[in-house]
């Protein structure tokens, strides 16, 4: 099993099933049938959720970890199994269902309204136990190959905006956050905070221990860096040992505690290693912008400032704090 930390230290877990795989919804009207179908499903190491009419599984099918199978009888109280089908193929916000469709109707035109419904399978009554175990497997096969198909999307998408070493966002998906974050800004009139941050004389640690200790302390760093924000901030790496944080809905002040927070999480506590207990120090530059009524907030005009921040902090010593000074950030460079 593969688990990948985001920017918010949450997981995608790439090999966990769904907890609604293993379990199957019956609806069926029919007491003794719905019985048999309950018997044979346990028999097969399956959960069953079981109801007697189509208001009941609709309603089942709306709970957190519902089932993902499901087999509905066609003519039951409340909604009949060929509506079910409307209804759950209509709500794609979901995950995917597999719907075995079982009646006593066997005309060709039946099984071709029973599938146009969405359908995945259909089974006319009377069918034998082996008949229907052969249906039951086939359809969680389908729904085994949907959900890896979908944790591959998810692993992939992820590789593609985190940073390998990290797990932050990587430099391409932490601009695309700035920028909407910047967009958000205009419509609310929010103040913005921007902060880039910066590892002193990292070159010597990959010098004097080893870029295996760097790798590790790039690490760690991201890790202090994300436990260090708020929920709603965002944290990026941007290059080399340069981090950038994008921190919504923060003005100069509030920006001033949130990177003098951040540098006290790199710089107060040593970095342990294999080389033993290394002492690393952040240098953090920051910008503070709020847009006015006929300005736009300029993604690149604020990394400048919050970069000339930084290179001040750097010049005044490292291992301190600099925050530019309070602007509205136009769409004119340098403004």
């Amino acid at each position: 099993m593969t688990a990948f930390l985001t920017h918010e230290n949450e997981q995608i877990d790439s090999g966990k099933p769904s907890p609604g795989l293993n379990t199957v919804l019956v609806a069926e009207d029919d007491p003794i049938f719905r019985h048999l179908l309950e018997t044979w499903l346990r028999q097969w190491n399956y959960r069953v959720v079981a109801v007697d009419n189509g208001l009941d599984a609709w309603a089942a099918l709306q709970q957190e970890s519902s089932p993902q199978m499901a087999i509905l009888d066609w003519i039951m109280p409340g909604v009949d199994g060929v509506e079910l089908c409307h209804r759950i193929r209509a709500n794609v916000s979901g995950p995917y269902r597999y719907l075995l469709l079982v009646t006593a109707k066997d005309k060709t035109h039946d099984v071709v309204v029973g599938l146009d419904a969405g359908a995945d399978d259909y089974l006319t009554k009377p069918f034998d136990f082996e008949e229907l175990r052969a249906r039951v497997r086939a359809g969680k096969r389908v729904l085994e190959l949907q959900e890896a198909l979908l944790h591959a999307h998810e692993a992939l998408q992820f590789q593609a905006e985190h940073d390998p070493l990290t797990c932050l966002w990587n430099r391409g998906a932490i601009f695309k956050v700035l920028e909407r974050e910047a967009q958000r800004s205009r419509r609310t009139g929010e103040s913005l905070g921007v902060i880039m941050a910066d590892l002193d004389h990292f070159k010597e640690i990959n010098d004097s221990h080893g870029h295996l200790t760097g790798d590790a302390v790039l690490r760690e760093t991201g890790q202090r860096l994300a436990a260090a924000v708020r929920s709603y901030d965002s944290v990026g790496r941007y290059g080399g040992e340069e981090f950038l944080v994008i921190v919504p809905g923060c003005d100069a002040s509030g920006l001033a505690v949130s990177a003098e927070r951040l540098r006290q999480a790199v710089s107060e506590r040593a970095f342990k290693s294999a080389a033993g207990e290394i002492t690393v120090t952040l240098s953090v530059g920051s910008v503070a912008a709020k847009p006015g009524k006929l300005e736009t907030l300029d993604c690149e005009a604020l990394l400048r400032v919050a970069d000339e921040a930084l290179y001040a902090a750097k010049a005044k010593g490292r291992n301190r704090t600099e925050i530019a000074p309070s602007r509205r950030a136009r769409s004119h460079a340098g403004s």
